[in-house]
């Protein structure tokens, strides 16, 4: 009888065991299917591409800032993103800061497209 209640004792842990395994499982590869992507051009007033440009991402709700560098073509991305935060997106180039832009939490799209225009000093 004791035998019998040690083994049920251990299938009970092992089951528990594997549960929670699945259950960390199921829930970070649903963590991971409902992020979004934010990504974009950072652009002179005149329409070129601007490289070596700094994009500030802003979460609202945490306060924490993300950064990107923006590569020869102009392009910055953000990833992993919480679908369920307002974030605030700004560039800036020696000096010069584009306008700030948001990204809505009522905003579904899972990859966002927001451009962002320095206006250059010469």
């Amino acid at each position: 009888m004791k035998r019998l209640l040690a083994v049920l004792a251990l299938a009970m842990v092992f089951a528990g065991c594997a549960i929670a395994h699945f259950g960390q499982t199921q829930n970070a590869q649903t963590q991971q299917d409902h992020t979004r992507i934010m990504g974009g051009k950072v652009t002179d007033s005149g329409g070129h591409p601007i490289s070596g440009a700094v994009v500030y991402l802003k979460n609202t709700k945490s306060l924490v800032v993300k950064t990107s560098v923006t590569k020869k073509d102009g392009n910055y991305q953000f990833s992993q993103l919480s679908p369920n935060v307002d974030y605030e997106v700004y560039a800036e180039k020696d000096g010069n800061k584009s306008a700030t832009k948001t990204l809505s939490a009522f905003d579904n799209r899972k990859i966002a497209n927001i451009s962002l225009r320095i206006n250059l000093n010469k």
